[in-house]
């Protein structure tokens, strides 16, 4: 952590925190890191930003850091970045801003170029210094590894139970899965089957 990054320069523009968590999912039953991630405005005054120039972006909930083209919350900052609206960009960890380098590695070349400082919970970066940008550089791969593992960790979850015959995926509306038998057949409820055949007569 290095306080004394922070310039005037930096304190007279926004101090902006970046929310963003994965999936609805997510949102709705893992608030503690939603609060988390909102308790960095504390952060933000704690190191000189006064509050109204405190800007919290959590237009991103619930969808995934794996790109940013579907992430508006994303883009807004990027573009404030962009327009010297922006001295300091706080998210919880590197994760909740890009899940890949490409992303990342656009807003370090941005922040560098703009006098953007970079906070996370851990520390206080300048993208412009060597050393904070080699270890920003570090945190952005391990970021995109994480993404992998647990896209891999899932895939071979799926396969396991594939392989063990336990595999299930939703039927189409209309059916339903037979247990003893193991087959699709028609659904017993009426107004589900009345449902299903009313969608089909829509294609």
């Amino acid at each position: 952590m290095n306080p004394s990054a922070i310039q005037s320069g930096h304190l007279s523009r926004l101090a902006v925190v970046y929310v963003r968590q994965s999936t609805p999912m997510q949102v709705e039953h893992h608030p503690e890191s939603r609060f988390r991630q909102y308790q960095l405005t504390d952060r933000a005054r704690a190191f000189g930003w006064p509050v109204q120039r405190c800007l919290v972006i959590d237009d991103d909930l619930g969808i995934s850091g794996a790109q940013s083209s579907n992430r508006p919350g994303y883009q807004r900052l990027i573009s404030m970045v962009a327009l010297r609206e922006v001295g300091i960009v706080f998210g919880l960890e590197v994760s909740r801003l890009a899940r890949n380098c490409l992303d990342w590695y656009q807003l370090l070349e941005l922040a560098a170029a703009f006098n953007v400082l970079i906070g996370d919970e851990d520390g206080l970066y300048d993208p412009s210094d060597f050393n904070d940008r080699l270890l920003l550089g570090l945190k952005g791969t391990f970021s995109e590894i994480e993404r992998y593992q647990i896209t891999a960790r899932m895939q071979r979850g799926r396969l396991n139970k594939a392989q063990r015959g336990e595999y299930a995926k939703p039927v189409p509306i209309g059916y339903a899965y037979d247990p003893i038998t193991h087959q699709l057949q028609l659904t017993p409820d009426q107004a589900v089957l009345l449902l299903g055949q009313a969608g089909r007569g829509l294609d």
